[in-house]
């Protein structure tokens, strides 16, 4: 492994999240509206639909590693490949397994630091609008005052 290896790895983590609120945005809340819409409702079982957003990315990145790994020229596509999956397991364990806590890993126990992603991920709930990325959410001023003024929380048993 060579330092460039680690700043593609690094950089493709980053660039993870603009991506992923890209996609949220204009996949998950347009053409593939359908399948998301289980994630901003109340389940009654420990699956929803939207669990098959991260099975396709999963297959996306598998399918870069075989590349990187067997194509003379996609070797760079290895390290890529780690900063997204990275990016993927800081995502699962902040957003299904502290925010929603369907691990009940953290029950009871709170973490100040992702307390304020999952304050950004009510406000997303609330509104089904911004902020669309979730380890740096960008959330506007008017919906963050909107939000001061409720005490509904859509994170319960969502």
């Amino acid at each position: 492994m060579t330092v460039s290896w680690i700043v593609l790895a690094m950089v493709a983590f980053v660039a993870m999240e603009p991506i992923t609120a890209a996609t949220h945005r204009w996949v998950m809340h347009g053409l593939g509206e359908f399948v998301h819409r289980s994630h901003h409702r109340s389940r009654d079982t420990r699956w929803e639909t939207n669990d098959w957003y991260p099975v396709m990315f999963a297959a996306v990145v598998n399918v870069g590693l075989f590349a990187g790994f067997n194509w003379d020229g996609f070797r760079p596509l290895i390290p890529v490949a780690v900063g997204v999956t990275a990016y993927g397991v800081a995502y699962a364990l902040v957003h299904d397994v502290y925010i929603h806590g369907r691990l009940g890993w953290f029950s009871g126990r709170r973490i100040a630091a992702l307390d304020r992603l999952a304050d950004a991920h009510r406000i997303h709930h609330l509104y089904s609008a911004a902020p669309y990325g979730m380890l740096l959410p960008v959330v506007p001023a008017e919906l963050r005052i909107r939000a001061a003024r409720t005490t509904r929380n859509p994170l319960v048993n969502a």
